[in-house]
This record gives C-alpha cells, structure tokens and sequence, in this order.
C-alpha cells in the first residue's frame, strides 16, 4: 500500500505528465495513434493494443487469446522464434505483453530515438506472424503448466476462477483468461491461425506512444512502418448483459489448503453501462472507503481491530467492456471461522446502506484516492496504459482528464445510493474455500488470482 503522506503531498505538486499534450490520428488503414508527450526523461512507451481478449472467446477455444500472445514472440516470416525480444534487448530497451478479458496488448520501453525499431517489429508480427505447428506444439505445453502453476494449484486462485464462473451466468468473464484446460488440451494451430487473421490488424488496433517523443515524427514512423498494412476488417461484437439474479449464490470449493478463504461478489455497473453516469465513480470511492490503506474500514476494524481477518480486502474496476462485480476477499485469523467474517464484511455493507459516511472519513477517502491517481500519472508506462485500456474497451481516452474531477465530486448520498441500489442480498455470489487435508509436505501458496495473465 503507497505511503499516505507522500500521496497527499502530490496533491499539491505540479505533476508534468498529467497536463502534456496529447494527439490522436487515424491512419489510412484505420490504425488508431495516440501520443502523449512527457519529456520528463529521453524515454518513451509504445504499447499496441488489440481489441480482442478473454470475453471475445467461444466456448471450445477459450485461452485461445492468451496462447496467440506468447505465439506473437515466436517468429515471423523474417524472423525466427524469439528474435524480436533479442532485438528489443539489444537497443536497450524492455518488452513483454499482457492478456486480459477485454484486451491484449505489447508493449517496449526504451529510448526515445529506438522507437523505429519497435514499430517495424511490431509491424512485421502484426501482419506476417509464423504459426509454427512445432512451436505451438511446444508452447501450449508452457501454458498448460503455466496454468497448473498458477490455478490448479493454487487454492485460492482455483476458487476464485470457480467463483468467476458462477457469478457471471451470461457474461463471457465467467470463463478465465488463461482458458479452461481442457480448451488448451484440444487447441490447434488452425485455431491460433483463424483468431489471428480475425483480431490481429490495423483497424481493430490502437498504438499508444508516451514519452519524449514529438507527433510529427510519430505520425511519420507510423505511416512507414504500419501504414502499409492492410486495414482488415472490423467483426462486430454482440452485446451481452447478465440476467436478473433472484437471490445469494453459494460455492463451496474442497480442496487441499491451508488455510480457509473466503470471496463475496456484489453485481455492479462500470463505466460502460452504468445508468447514471456518476455510480461508477461512487463505486469506486466506497471500495476505497473499505479498502483504502491501514486507516479504511477493513483494515481498521477486521485485520487490526477485532483481528478476525489475517487480511480483508475490496477491489472494484469501472474500465471494462461490460459490467463487473464489486468483489470483497479475506482470510480468516486462527480460532475465527469464515462465517464470522463473512458476518463481519455483511456489517461492514450494512452500515454503508444505513450511514451515510461522516464529511471528515469521505473527505480523507477522496483525498487518498485523487492523490493515487495523481501519483500513478506520474509513470509514463501507466499513461499509456490508461489511454490504451479506456480506448479498448470501448471508452474515451478523455476520461482520463476528467477521471480525478469525477471523484471529487461524489457524495456521501451517492455512496448510501449504490450501496443500497447494488450491495443486496439478491445480487450476492459467496464462494469458499474449504481447506482439506494436504498429502505429504505439499504446500499451498495463498495467491488471489488475476484478471489479466501476462508472458
């Protein structure tokens, strides 16, 4: 957790980033270029990101966005497996990708004078990419220990994708990122050769590029390297929306562990289908009046406090696609069982229905989560990220500008309203983790899971 006296600090200091100019552009081929500049330091980010993730999935090939990721090192017609991140190296700079349900992305970090050399390459595996059938026969082996490592056999990253794929009854975010093994037991080249030719082009790709950098000179390198590509087509994406809930759904989830563990996931809007466009916003400030740092609600009164809770934990996101959950976690402290914790975050939900936050706790409340915000800005990597996920999911990259503005401006009332609208019982997913007894000296690594699954 960041250090609460730095981030109230930053409040008061000009932050250079936040206020650059940025340019947007379209090339002929419909490639979307957005440039922030920041000439803080002779640095700059590219970052190429694809419309396509995890919820784009069909059943049978789920994970299939993920493998094509670490597929895209593998070579291309002119390169061999792995040449481009020895390129990257070799101009001192650093690569690597990420998956996510609504998005996959690539992106470097090196000198601003290198970027050439990152947008051929980036280029070059955008539109001539090699689907080896040695290669993948190889790397889809890496992904399914991968995901054995990192969710089969890991207890609370089991339950947790369990909880996923019963809270969400429609939505394509029930199913996980890195795919169902037995997807990944029966996926083909061919399959990674069709979401290829579907998703990976210039119209269904957005390059965001942050750093010492000027827009001319973007704009020219683009055109010269991705504006010979062709546009490819855009496929349409059928919305998708949740049933109606009719009441609390419960999973138990048996497995060796250590310790018990508990998930409760509330039904809320983002940024893409709220219905009033302030309740993401309230959303996001009542998850931080819980989970805001040692001096929020959980920490206080159930780790610190009554010590019922070894950890207490609330995390909600408004940049998505589609809608998402409000999602509380905890472990519970020896001698104290999940029930009462369970007991304990139903009080804590309780309260914010019935009590209006205090001036003083809401107040505190903004402050520490502007002045994240502002502190997160203050990393070229996080302004492209920004701009590259609320583009992608179908959101303005302006947003950004008006994000911190946005928070300032919520209520105690807004808060009371959410939590009554959407922290009901009907609208409640619980999932536990019942610890069982572990063979032998088999150790379970107490490790939340992820939404986005990186190389």
């Amino acid at each position: 957790m960041r250090i609460v006296t730095l981030m109230l600090v930053l409040l008061s200091v000009p932050v250079m980033a936040s206020d650059a100019a940025v340019s947007e552009f379209r090339l002929d081929n419909g490639m979307q270029v957005i440039v922030k500049q920041d000439h803080r330091a002779p640095i700059a980010v590219t970052q190429v990101w694809y419309k396509v993730g995890s919820s784009y999935e069909p059943r049978g090939i789920t994970g299939v966005s993920h493998v094509l990721e670490h597929m895209m090192f593998k070579g291309t017609e002119t390169l061999g497996p792995n040449e481009f991140s020895r390129i990257i190296s070799e101009n001192g700079g650093e690569e690597n990708a990420f998956t996510g349900r609504d998005y996959t992305a690539y992106f470097q970090t090196l000198a601003a004078d290198r970027l050439k050399v990152a947008f051929e390459l980036e280029a070059d595996r955008m539109a001539n990419l090699r689907l080896n059938a040695d290669e993948f026969a190889k790397e889809i082996e890496v992904v399914k220990e991968e995901r054995r490592l990192r969710t089969e056999d890991k207890p609370t990253s089991l339950t947790y994708e369990k909880f996923n794929a019963v809270a969400y009854r429609a939505l394509p975010y029930r199913q996980p990122v890195i795919g169902w093994m037995s997807d990944l037991e029966q996926m083909t080249v061919d399959d990674l050769r069709q979401w290829y030719r579907r998703w990976y082009h210039p119209a269904n790709a957005t390059l965001v590029v942050v750093g010492d950098v000027d827009p001319g000179e973007i704009r020219r390198l683009a055109n010269a390297s991705f504006g010979k590509l062709e546009a490819g087509e855009v496929v349409p994406v059928k919305g998708a929306a949740e049933p109606e809930q009719l009441g609390t759904v419960r999973l138990r989830v048996k497995v060796p562990a250590k310790q018990p563990y508990l998930l409760m996931g509330y039904k809320v809007p983002t940024l893409s289908n709220a219905e009033k466009d302030w309740e993401p916003y309230a959303l996001e400030v009542l998850a931080a009046v819980l989970d805001g740092g040692s001096s929020a609600r959980l920490d206080r009164e159930l780790v610190r406090g009554s010590r019922l809770a070894v950890s207490a934990d609330a995390e909600y996101s408004a940049f998505k696609r589609l809608s998402g959950m409000l999602v509380f976690d905890a472990v519970p402290e020896d001698g104290h069982s999940v029930e009462e914790v369970e007991a304990a975050l139903r009080a804590q939900v309780k309260r914010l229905r019935e009590e209006p936050v205090s001036d003083a706790e809401l107040e505190r409340v903004i402050r520490q989560t502007v002045a994240s915000k502002v502190y997160e800005k203050d990393s070229v990597f996080y302004q492209a990220m920004q701009i590259g996920l609320l583009e992608t999911v179908g959101l303005d990259w302006r947003l950004a500008d008006t994000y911190v503005d946005r928070l300032r401006s919520v209520t105690a009332g807004q808060l009371q309203q959410v939590a009554r609208k959407y922290l009901a019982d009907e609208n409640l997913t619980v999932a536990v983790l019942d610890p069982q007894p572990m063979a032998g000296n088999v150790a379970a690594n107490m490790d939340g899971g992820n939404a986005d699954d990186v190389r």
